[in-house]
């Protein structure tokens, strides 16, 4: 496929597609599926831990070996809709997951199931993440690496990184109404039904980037080429993107696990106040926002991303640390979260875009992979031990879940840790910047 300095409509709303529903699945995954543990199940901090945990490992492995396929093969298009249709049958799979329905199955009481359907959400939500990683992580995002070039790319990184941050309001206000409705159940269901119904559409309306040759190179030389030491050393900028973007995923993954719940069971509710000014300020707050992302989004693509780097990892920490200190208060906890998140956007769009733009053409697959490592086995490895330590050691209150166990609700130091993390990223981005500089003169 030929790439153009301007993306076509039919790309746009392909890449809007699959990138909206791939981003809902695994907002449902990465925060509905631990509240769905931590509540229904009757699991705990450390459950959600191991899940995490698991399912990073699966999602690398995965992206290695698939993406390296399909760049052997040749073929994306087979992987992206394929992969769609299946997990999306993954997900409804845990429509029939319950305590209730293993003790059936075991002959016990539901109390005594409890550990063997933690053990059953786990590995189907390892199976889930293979699908998902197959199509999204390794097949989707080599598909935009070939569609597009170094001059759209912090625009179409602007997309994708949107629609996580809509998807998660979607899935906030969708999955979590509906879900207090219709239960759990229902809802796995109606998004794994949407999820296959989006590979079975990609069917028709996407083209496959890649002609189809088979590559020459054998598939153990196409699994381990981001391994070897010549290639880093060739490829200094991407691997120097790669460790920013892993100390930037690892602090994220030290709260995101854990927002919802900590939203859900921490948060005083009742100091929020919809007067006028409060409405006013937040509509000013967020508009502001969304004005200085999209401005910075559009500059960087005229005067390069690496000025936009320090700024974006300021408002990240910052954004974190205020959090910390907004502690339970429903308005000024909000307030901070939409700084910490803007910072959170834009440093992800301009990693991402860097990743890309230093990516080889013709390795796109293969690198997918490694791409994984840095921004999803290692943080979500790290990330959520730190913040189940640092909820043991600073946890203050606990919730006495369905089931009658009584387990730890994050602590806000969770963000202070994950601020701290975040200022070492300031490391790899200065010599990212130089190293930028270097190529640009």
């Amino acid at each position: 496929m030929e790439k153009k300095d301007k993306l076509s409509k039919s790309l746009i709303l392909n890449i809007l597609l699959f990138g909206f529903m791939g981003q809902v699945a695994w907002a449902v995954e990465n925060n509905f599926f631990n509240l769905f543990l931590f509540n229904e199940i009757g699991g705990d901090s450390n459950d959600i831990s191991n899940m995490v945990a698991a399912s990073s490992v699966v999602a690398v492995l995965t992206t290695l070996f698939m993406g390296s396929l399909s760049d052997k093969i040749n073929k994306r298009k087979i992987f992206i809709c394929g992969g769609y249709i299946v997990w999306g049958v993954t997900v409804m799979a845990f429509a029939f997951i319950s305590p209730e329905n293993m003790a059936k199955i075991m002959g016990t009481t539901p109390a005594a199931a409890i550990a063997a359907t933690v053990t059953v959400v786990i590995v189907m939500d390892c199976i889930m993440t293979f699908m998902g990683s197959t199509s999204n992580d390794a097949a989707f995002n080599a598909w935009i690496t070939d569609i597009t070039s170094p001059s759209n790319r912090a625009k179409t990184e602007s997309i994708l990184a949107l629609l996580p941050v809509i998807a998660m309001v979607v899935v906030t206000a969708a999955f979590g109404a509906l879900s207090g409705k219709f239960g759990y159940p229902a809802c796995f269901i109606g998004l794994g039904a949407i999820v296959s119904i989006c590979g079975i559409v990609g069917l028709f309306s996407i083209k496959d980037s890649r002609n189809g040759v088979k590559s020459n190179s054998s598939f153990v030389e196409c699994m381990t080429y981001g391994f070897k030491p010549s290639v880093i050393k060739n490829n200094k900028s991407l691997y120097l993107s790669l460790v920013s973007m892993g100390i930037f995923a690892i602090a994220s993954q030290i709260f995101f696990p854990y927002l919802f719940i900590y939203v859900d069971h921490y948060i005083d509710m009742s100091t929020l106040k919809l007067t006028l000014p409060v409405i006013l300020l937040a509509v000013a707050v967020i508009g502001g926002s969304v004005a200085a992302l999209v401005f910075m989004i559009v500059m960087s693509d005229k005067k390069g991303k690496a000025p936009f780097l320090y700024p974006s990892a300021a408002l990240f920490v910052t954004g974190l640390v205020l959090v910390y200190f907004a502690d339970s208060n429903i308005i000024w906890f909000a307030l901070a979260a939409v700084i910490a998140l803007v910072g959170y956007g834009l440093l992800m769009i301009m990693l991402n875009a860097a990743i890309r733009d230093f990516t080889p053409e013709d390795k796109a697959g293969q690198l997918q992979g490694i791409r994984m490592i840095f921004s999803v086995l290692l943080p979500m490895l790290i990330g959520p031990r730190v913040a189940t330590k640092i909820t043991e050691i600073f946890a203050t209150a606990q919730y006495q879940n369905e089931y009658g166990i009584m387990v730890d609700i994050p602590a806000p130091h969770i963000y202070l840790g994950a601020a701290a993390v975040g200022l070492l990223i300031v490391i790899p981005l200065f010599f990212l910047r130089k190293e930028w500089k270097k190529q640009n003169s």
